[in-house]
């Protein structure tokens, strides 16, 4: 449904995959003193879950909205 490959198909899998990547995120920070490895492991997860940084996850929360209104004013009225 996207227009670009960072958009979700629904805005609830796009917040999921967000969240999931905040999480991923905080705990790199967190362990990345103790568990370098880990917190490598952690930021890889976290650069899938947002598909790229968390600017790429904004663009595309922006251009899932932008898809869904278009999609939705498409719809026939019943």
């Amino acid at each position: 449904m996207g227009t670009t490959p960072f958009a979700s198909s629904t805005l609830v899998e796009h917040l999921l995959r967000g969240m999931a990547g905040a999480a991923a995120l905080v705990l790199a920070v967190r362990v990345s003193g103790s568990h370098p490895l880990l917190a490598l492991g952690l930021a890889v997860g976290m650069l899938a879950a947002f598909r790229g940084c968390p600017v790429c996850w904004t663009m595309g929360l922006i251009d899932t909205l932008r898809t869904l209104r278009t999609a939705r004013r498409k719809q026939p009225e019943a």
